[in-house]
């Protein structure tokens, strides 16, 4: 058995992250349209369909980016700096059949990252709020 350095190892086996230019690491591809941005096509098309659904009047009060505090910031006994708040954007919000509605646009990948699942356990908890994934 031959033995490699932790460099070789990394470099063969290690997951790559590095993206071209306007993408992330999943491939999703960022775009702007009408002055407003999203993280993905999918999103952009969320977008469009519950626009739609507001003109038929199906839904109302729809927003983007919606900021949600899952815990204040907080100043740790030994840090020189406070620690920053810990927050939740979700892409959407709106009002259906008098229900106020979360909803993130992921995919089957980012919906299993524990960062994701960890936000949606404190949304649930802090806020009372499920999170409608599309």
């Amino acid at each position: 058995m031959t033995s490699i350095s932790l460099a070789e190892y990394h470099a063969q086996y290690a997951p790559k992250t590095k993206t071209k230019s306007g993408c992330s690491k999943y491939k999703s591809q960022r775009i702007e349209k009408d002055g407003m941005k999203f993280d993905s096509v999918k999103e952009y098309k969320r977008y469009i369909e519950l626009t739609a659904l507001m003109q038929r009047g199906e839904i109302s009060e729809l927003k983007c980016q919606v900021k949600f505090v899952l815990a204040p910031k907080v100043k740790l006994e030994g840090e020189k700096r406070a620690k920053p708040e810990l927050r939740y954007y979700a892409d959407f919000t709106y009002i259906e059949n008098g229900k106020f509605i979360v909803e993130d646009v992921k995919s089957a990948v980012t919906r299993k990252l524990q960062s994701y699942r960890n936000k949606k356990h404190l949304m649930k908890s802090v806020h009372g709020l499920e999170i409608r994934e599309v």
